[in-house]
């Protein structure tokens, strides 16, 4: 057996049941006689793709690169406010509550505000991919800064240890399991917000390519372009659980 034909019996042996859904996907399709108006096949959509993959090339490489910049600025909002949640008790009184007044709002009816102040451009769907990570990050991090072995509390106030050295040598390793779990989990839904985010009010990207094809009634390309979104955020959550894995492999 060749390589690709072994890789292929891989895909095929680990994916089979989208390749079931594709597969009754195209016979429903063609045996209803649809139009490619209502609901083109996956063999329509895909030769779209074919015929010009790299005009899906700059939109997606766009939405990846703002979907990173949004979640590392949101990660690290969140994670720095829970590490001040955890430094202070006023603080975690002020700030868990706000954290989550402040996640409760639909994120759609901020978006005119967060344009109003910083434009309509890429820093407006940078900050909303932020603000969706923020919540996950500040959640988790602050879990796993009070999820200590038992009893290493009293054992670093029993040998007079500064509240910097119990962080530093305590509370930090003991969170970083849940701050990779939050980045793995955060990661996909940065695409997505990114995507939500281009289709309201971007000039670009992946949402904003989707919104043009199904407002011109091309669904093979606005199907296609949720494809791509869909690989993209997949992507994204491989490569976070990859580096998940060798943080934990290198850290413990």
């Amino acid at each position: 057996m060749t390589a690709t034909a072994a890789s292929i019996s891989h895909l095929l042996r680990r994916y089979w049941a989208v390749a079931l859904v594709v597969a009754g996907w195209q016979i429903w399709v063609s045996a209803a006689g649809l139009s490619s108006i209502v609901l083109p096949g996956p063999l329509a959509v895909a030769a779209d793709f074919a015929s010009d993959p790299l005009s899906y090339a700059q939109p997606a490489a766009l939405t990846f690169v703002v979907a990173l910049a949004g979640l590392l600025f949101g990660f690290a909002l969140g994670a720095g406010l829970a590490i001040l949640s955890w430094s202070s008790r006023i603080l975690n009184g002020l700030l868990t509550p706000l954290g989550l007044i402040f996640t409760s709002i639909p994120v759609v009816t901020l978006i005119p505000i967060i344009a109003r102040l910083l434009g309509y451009d890429l820093r407006t769907v940078v900050a909303i991919v932020s603000l969706i990570c923020f919540f996950p990050a500040f959640v988790y991090v602050g879990a796993g800064l009070r999820a200590l072995p038992p009893g290493s509390d009293d054992l670093f106030r029993v040998f007079g240890g500064s509240k910097l050295q119990k962080f530093t040598r305590l509370v930090l390793p003991s969170a970083v399991p849940n701050l990779m779990l939050a980045f793995r989990l955060t990661a996909p839904e940065a695409v997505l917000a990114a995507v939500v985010a281009e289709f309201l009010m971007g000039t670009d990207g992946l949402g904003y390519m989707f919104r043009k094809a199904a407002g011109e009634f091309d669904t093979e390309r606005a199907l296609a372009t949720s494809l791509i979104a869909t690989i993209t955020s997949v992507a994204c959550f491989g490569l976070a659980l990859a580096a998940e894995r060798r943080v934990l492999r290198r850290w413990t």
